[in-house]
């Protein structure tokens, strides 16, 4: 080493040893360094050391231009001991605008230097050995535990050693307990402290530094630029800035600095604090300037308030006429469109006073408030309904017609099996169809129109029930199961009437079908007093309920087809019974008026809802299969929905038919319920019911079939769904039946 502080030459073998060793930092981070390296390394230390001025003077000062005398240095740094390479990084460095940074090869403004933002654990320097009894290590910067990472046994140590090529440069952080892997700057800044060079990896630390602007004498300036003009002329933030704070220096809202010191010198208990217990809420005088509403501005004149207005806007003698007889609130204007000349013709105002008076009035007197507008969504008000899609299957199309009738079918039955369909005509004939062919199995001849045909829900028997004008009919039609209509014939066969049945005096008269009409299929016909308007039979398939029109005391009747019994279980309803109907589980009553509909327990006696229908006349009722649910239909073109669990007023009205209903029916397994109406269409919805209480049911319109022809101002008269399938058959006064699959 010599006295200036610089590095001794080296050999070839020590340069190709040192080329080598900055190649592969596997070999150097574990191979301690040689002798003579060390020696070298330690003998530079020990000469840098003690020429820290020199060192310190050549960082400092301003380097000499190379440019001039480039061969005297290149043998003086020859002589010295330079290598080629610190020659080169001289020059770099001598070359005016380049910086140390560039020469290192770094940018110290493209990252942050600062220690403090990566720090994770937030527990200080501290001894990390106080977290060993707890589950975590600290803490982050919002105060959440840092957890301790799983620390494995020896053996997974071992296994991590063998498979994890990057195991060696794997260090432990010991504030985060996480494993870190160091990168090739860190394997270089390691190396070169156990070489004992500069950590930093610069080759030459004291190179000669030119000072730009001061080392030569220049004829033109570095920056040519002017002066801007912002630079010549007052500020106009600052102004707008200034008379903010002298605004709020007079409302009293800022004090100056001098006044706020004297406060605090003086202990005065008016000077301005920060209160930590104080109320959070503003103060009135805050709350009203913060809520502050500018006054309305006047209307702009029109046109009409012209000195030479165009002739539209001038009254005509009528137009003046109704304008001096309406009140001074009703007039659209309130003062008279005149034309002058000229401007200066114009006369002075007369109520320039009272308008003033007015206006300041208004300002004073009238309450002012700020308008909010809503910006809302269109599609949001509307209720979000599912896809159609995912609401089948329901009925689509028309299937299958049934011609036959000659006369309007005002109603249709299928039996519970659903191979048959049973329809009854007022061409006085009860037709059984086969639903798959669509062909007609048997004619049934009455001696009336036929009002009503119900199958009974007992699939032990093969019943059918008919009403004709004031009888009852039933008749066993032989089609089917062979066995199961001898069974049918056998059953009312082995009838045997008590003593109590013959003394009891009963409102119908029960009789056996004559040899011509048993050919027929006819077995059983009750005699009522009136025209029998509605049948429905009880769900076991034993009761059946009759109504008759224009009777009190009898409208409605019970009647027992094992004991052929009959009772009348009102003395007197209350209205004009329109429909009834058996509850499908429990043993209620279902009891329909023209405005009204009662449910009855306990004998007919015990009234357990009393139902308000939003409508002014019931047609046609009909109930849910769970029972907790009813829809209704009227003659001014509502239908209901109740939720007996919910209310006993409508849960929804839904008002689609252009004309009165006739008909309405539930499907037995399906989520469907259908209404038929004079307009020509069934339109199909569909009604779920959850078996959670706290659901609404969900109704949603699915389908509008259309097929039968008006006649007589009628169509659809009937509508009822397949037993099984998703179909739905209806017939009209057209004299057909429909079939909707």
């Amino acid at each position: 080493m010599n006295s200036s502080g610089k590095r001794k030459s080296m050999s070839p073998d020590e340069e190709s040893r040192e080329s080598n060793e900055e190649e592969s930092p596997l070999l150097t981070s574990q191979i301690p360094a040689s002798d003579d390296e060390s020696g070298a390394s330690e003998e530079s230390e020990d000469e840098g050391s003690g020429s820290d001025e020199s060192s310190s003077q050549d960082e400092d000062d301003v380097g000499e231009d190379t440019s001039d005398d480039s061969d005297s240095d290149d043998e003086s740094d020859n002589d010295a001991g330079y290598d080629t390479a610190s020659v080169e990084k001289d020059k770099s460095a001598a070359d005016p605008g380049t910086t140390e940074s560039s020469v290192n090869g770094k940018d110290e403004y493209e990252y942050d230097s600062s220690d403090e933002e990566d720090v994770r654990n937030t527990i200080g320097n501290i001894p990390v050995n106080w977290y060993d009894d707890y589950d975590h290590i600290g803490y982050d910067v919002e105060g959440n535990k840092l957890i301790k990472p799983k620390q494995g046994d020896a053996l997974d140590e071992f296994l991590e050693k063998v498979d994890d090529p990057n195991y060696w440069r794997t260090v432990r952080n010991k504030f985060t307990g996480q494993k870190v892997i160091l990168s090739e700057e860190d394997l270089k800044q390691i190396q070169r402290i156990q070489s004992s060079t500069h950590p930093g990896g610069s080759d030459d630390l004291y190179a000669p530094w030119v000072d730009f602007f001061s080392n030569e004498v220049m004829e033109m300036p570095v920056t040519g630029r002017p002066p801007d003009k912002r630079s010549f002329i007052p500020s106009k933030w600052e102004k707008q800035r200034v008379g903010q704070m002298v605004h709020a220096l007079k409302m009293g809202w800022m004090k100056p600095r001098g006044e706020i010191r004297k406060a605090k010198l003086s202990h005065d208990p008016n000077a301005p604090s920060l209160d930590l217990w104080k109320d959070d809420t503003e103060s009135d005088i805050t709350k009203r300037y913060r809520m502050h509403i500018p006054a309305p501005k006047e209307p702009l004149p029109g046109h009409a308030e012209s000195y030479n207005p165009p002739e539209e806007y001038l009254f005509d003698e009528e137009e003046e006429a109704k304008w001096d007889g309406q009140e001074p609130e009703e007039r659209r204007m309130d003062f008279k469109p005149a034309k002058f000349s000229s401007y200066r013709a114009v006369p002075k105002f007369e109520k320039f006073i009272n308008e003033r008076f007015h206006r300041l009035l208004d300002l004073y007197m009238a309450a002012r408030q700020r308008k909010m507008k809503m910006n809302v969504n269109p599609e949001d008000l509307i209720p979000k309904r599912p896809d159609k899609k995912d609401l089948q299957p329901y009925p689509t199309r028309e299937g299958m017609i049934y011609k036959g009738h000659k006369d309007m079918v005002r109603t249709i039955s299928p039996d519970p099996t659903g191979q048959w369909l049973a329809s009854g005509s007022d061409d006085a004939t009860v037709k059984v169809w086969e639903i798959a062919t669509s062909r007609c199995m048997k004619t049934i001849p009455m001696v009336g129109k036929v009002t009503c045909v119900v199958w009974s829900p007992n699939p032990a028997v093969n019943l059918l029930a008919a009403t004709v004008e004031s009888d009852v009919i039933l008749i066993n039609p032989n089609v089917g199961d062979k066995l199961v209509c001898s069974n049918t014939d056998s059953t009312l066969e082995s009838y045997v009437e008590s003593a109590t049945t013959s003394e009891h005096k009963s409102p119908v008269t029960w009789s056996t079908a004559s040899e011509a009409d048993h050919k027929k299929g006819v077995r059983l016909k009750i005699e009522h007093q009136q025209e029998i308007t509605h049948f429905n039979w009880h769900a076991k398939g034993d009761y059946f309920a009759t109504v008759q029109r224009g009777s009190k005391g009898q409208a409605v009747l019970i009647h027992q087809l094992s004991r052929r019994q009959t009772q009348a279980p009102f003395s007197k309803p209350k209205g004009l019974v329109q429909r009834v109907m058996f509850h499908p589980v429990h043993p209620y009553f279902f009891v329909a008026t023209q405005q009204h509909i009662r449910i009855l327990l306990d004998h007919f006696v015990l009234e357990v809802f009393f139902v308000q229908a939003n409508c002014k006349y019931i047609s046609c009722i009909d109930i849910h299969p769970g029972g907790d649910n009813l829809i209704i239909g009227s003659y001014d073109s509502r239908l209901c929905w109740f939720d007996l669990d919910l209310s006993t007023k409508p849960y929804q009205t839904l008002k689609y038919h252009k004309k009165a209903l006739r008909q309405v029916t539930y499907h037995k397994h399906y989520p469907l319920f259908a209404s038929a109406s004079d307009d020509g269409a069934v339109i199909v919805s569909h009604g779920k019911v959850y078996t959670d209480q706290l659901l609404n049911p969900l109704i949603v319109t699915v389908k509008i079939l259309r097929g039968h022809k008006t006649t007589n101002h009628l169509s659809v008269l009937d509508c009822k769904f397949h037993p099984t399938q998703p179909w739905v058959f209806s017939s009209g006064a057209d004299s057909t039946i429909r079939l909707f699959v």
